[in-house]
């Protein structure tokens, strides 16, 4: 997939949003080296909350909150430190999970809000999907290829209607994304 984007005349990927898809992190890597990995929190949420007792998951949750809502990447640790203390014994996976994707899940803690906005979660790309999905769910069965391929084009213009409205604080987004990419994103704008 990443290889068709390429060849395409995708040249280069400043940060990308991915779910917990095994081995998609380092197909990006192999194809775009220089391109910022960000997994999903709410995947990651989810995947942590998955094996919580029903009667400890507010609070579970509010200690994960305090984690990816924290101002830097060193408080997050220290969250993460303290969530480890309150819940590490009782619920061991969850936090594993957390320490071994930390890499890519603390990506966004480089930038400013604004841009940490858009990069955590993949919930618009979901969005999409889910569109996609209503469909072609309700037909079972196409006669051919190119018939799927046409329901799924037409859904997408139809789709792209309602996309009207402006990424909010563009302007700004796109003078940090022109600050932290300097060299990769100056040819581009205008």
């Amino acid at each position: 997939m990443l290889n068709e984007i390429k060849n395409r005349g995708v040249k280069d990927i400043l940060i990308v949003s991915v779910d917990g898809l095994k081995g998609f992190s380092e197909a990006i890597e192999s194809a775009y080296p220089e391109t910022e990995i960000q997994k999903c929190i709410l995947h990651q949420i989810r995947n942590s909350t998955r094996y919580v007792s029903y009667k400890d998951i507010k609070a579970f949750t509010a200690g994960l909150k305090k984690i990816y809502r924290a101002a830097t990447e060193e408080k997050a640790l220290a969250e993460l430190d303290s969530f480890e203390e309150v819940w590490g014994k009782k619920y061991p996976l969850s936090i594993k999970s957390w320490r071994t994707n930390w890499a890519e899940l603390s990506t966004y803690f480089k930038y400013p809000g604004e841009l940490r906005k858009i990069i955590y979660t993949t919930n618009n790309v979901e969005s999409y999907h889910r569109q996609l999905r209503k469909v072609t769910k309700s037909k079972s069965i196409f006669p051919n290829d190119q018939a799927l391929l046409k329901m799924l084009y037409l859904a997408t213009m139809d789709a792209s209607e309602r996309w009207t409205s402006r990424l909010r604080d563009w302007p700004l987004i796109l003078s940090q994304l022109t600050i932290y990419f300097k060299e990769r994103v100056s040819d581009y704008v205008i």
